[in-house]
């Protein structure tokens, strides 16, 4: 089976703050709520039990879990739901209050009915909840055991493996494989993830659905950058990217211009203050890595895309090439006439949406290596496997729309997840912030060193990244429990303690 993973499920667009702790989740209440109407057992139901065992036990209130196990019960997505109608929905809860199962059906529910089991280990993954149908008499109309595991990606216990339908075009296992066939074909990383996605949909829904990712990404940045406040939880951690962006805009009105990498930073935080507000983000591929990417395509949007330094293939000046049409700007199918009409600005507009789509594509094929040969769930892999992974993709996105070879792809690639071998994750309280956020502002610019490595060179190097992505699962596997999501060891600990 090949290791290709759609753009459109590695990048999703959901809720902060955290894909296998909110997300995942909200995914398997919904899906068991969807199961019980398919199968024609919704109206039998009275009460719906909810166990949380593992990680998702022992951090489950900082990450908003049970807050997400109760809208996803309600039929809400997290694709479309509005974030406060998960923020305390469970915390807030008033017992014996009607929850409608589905969206329709009324039941009693009280805040007990949801279980915390955080000594308990399935031996299916870390991240591991069940949910219990019960009738008027207590009986059991329906069990399901799910697990999430990793960037909002779900599996129910006893369920095979999914066998995608369609046939890929470019089908590849490994890095090695990816790039012979990029070499055989004499096409960029970018375009065989982009063919993978037209044999599942159609070109121009490619285009826009990568749109819509990135602007979601932008929207998220930019809404980052104006808020203040401090952020949900026992910490009580002051927002930064708000007051970071009033210095910068400060600067430059001064006639100074600060370093693009200061603005990176303030990127990067403003996401991950974002994702811990439990606002709007997209997985990428995690919310705990989620700043990294946006960062990285930001950055290059801001400084680099009208420098002449990342303008990646010349194909034309409009968009993308779709069938006999130009992609617009705008993610429209434009006349050679109506591209003719553009002004400059809109011209640019277009090459930085070309840009950004070959980054995400790039990122993608990157990503879905790790998904495939090792981890991005935390939970397995500690931090290593979330913002080390994200650290790579951007590195390669950021490498390939500056022009570089699907080798130096690669080799900026396993430079960054080199990096970033071992790394535990810890957070602080069990929330997404503590050292989270900052280690997205950290990754980012090492995402960038590792591209501007990468293109200093040939892409020859000793290390390949599948031999990278190899180790990380190894060091994954041997890494203490303590140091994967459960705040049992590192600085989860030793910060109370101190």
């Amino acid at each position: 089976m090949s290791a290709y993973v759609s753009a459109f499920e590695l990048f999703s667009i959901g809720i902060g703050p955290s894909s296998s702790h909110t997300v995942g989740p909200m995914r398997a209440a919904g899906e068991f709520a969807r199961r019980l109407t398919a199968g024609g057992d919704l109206g039998r139901v009275r009460r719906v039990e909810c166990a949380l065992y593992g990680s998702l036990g022992a951090t489950g209130i900082g990450h908003g879990t049970p807050d997400a196990v109760v809208a996803g019960l309600q039929g809400l997505l997290p694709e479309t739901v509005d974030p406060d109608a998960v923020r305390d929905a469970w915390t807030g809860w008033a017992d014996g209050a009607p929850l409608l199962l589905d969206g329709v059906h009324p039941i009693a529910f009280g805040k007990a009915d949801v279980v915390f089991a955080p000594r308990t280990r399935l031996p299916g993954h870390p991240n591991a909840l069940a949910l219990i149908a019960r009738d008027e008499t207590g009986q059991v109309v329906a069990e399901e055991t799910y697990f999430s595991v990793g960037g909002g990606f779900i599996r129910r216990e006893g369920e095979p493996a999914a066998v995608r339908s369609t046939v890929l075009p470019f089908d590849f296992d490994d890095a090695a494989g990816l790039i012979a066939l990029c070499d055989e074909q004499g096409i960029t990383i970018a375009e065989a993830a982009r063919r993978n996605e037209a044999a599942m949909g159609e070109d121009a829904a490619v285009a826009t659905g990568l749109d819509r990712i990135w602007d979601t990404m932008a929207a998220c940045v930019d809404a980052g950058l104006h808020a203040d406040g401090v952020l949900p939880g026992m910490l009580q951690v002051r927002r930064r990217a708000a007051a970071i962006r009033a210095q910068l805009e400060e600067t430059e009105a001064d006639g100074r211009r600060e370093l693009p990498g200061e603005w990176l930073g303030a990127f990067a935080l403003a996401v991950n203050e974002q994702n811990a507000a439990g606002g709007r983000v997209v997985t990428a591929p995690t919310n705990g890595a989620a700043g990294i990417l946006p960062a990285v395509a930001m950055y290059w949007w801001r400084f680099l895309a009208d420098s002449g330094l990342g303008s990646g293939n010349a194909v034309t000046p409009y968009g993308e090439l779709v069938g006999s049409a130009l992609l617009g700007y705008d993610g429209h199918a434009a006349t050679s006439a109506e591209a003719a009409a553009w002004d400059e600005a809109q011209v640019a507009e277009a090459n930085r949406r070309r840009g950004i789509r070959r980054f995400l594509l790039t990122a993608t094929a990157l990503g879905s290596l790790f998904k495939a040969n090792a981890s991005i769930s935390g939970a397995v892999g500690g931090c290593q496997a979330e913002v080390g992974s994200a650290c790579a993709m951007a590195a390669g996105g950021l490498t390939a729309v500056m022009g570089g070879t699907n080798r130096q792809i690669e080799n900026a690639a396993e430079i960054a997840m080199e990096h970033h071998l071992g790394l535990t994750c810890d957070p602080v309280g069990g929330l997404v912030q503590i050292p989270c956020i900052e280690r997205n502002a950290i990754a980012s610019s090492t995402a960038v060193a590792a591209a501007r490595l990468a293109l200093r060179g040939d892409g020859s190097h000793y290390v390949s990244l599948d031999t990278v992505v190899e180790t990380m699962r190894q060091t994954g596997i041997d890494m203490s429990h303590k140091y994967k999501e459960t705040s049992e060891g590192g600085l989860a600990v030793n910060v109370i303690e101190c």
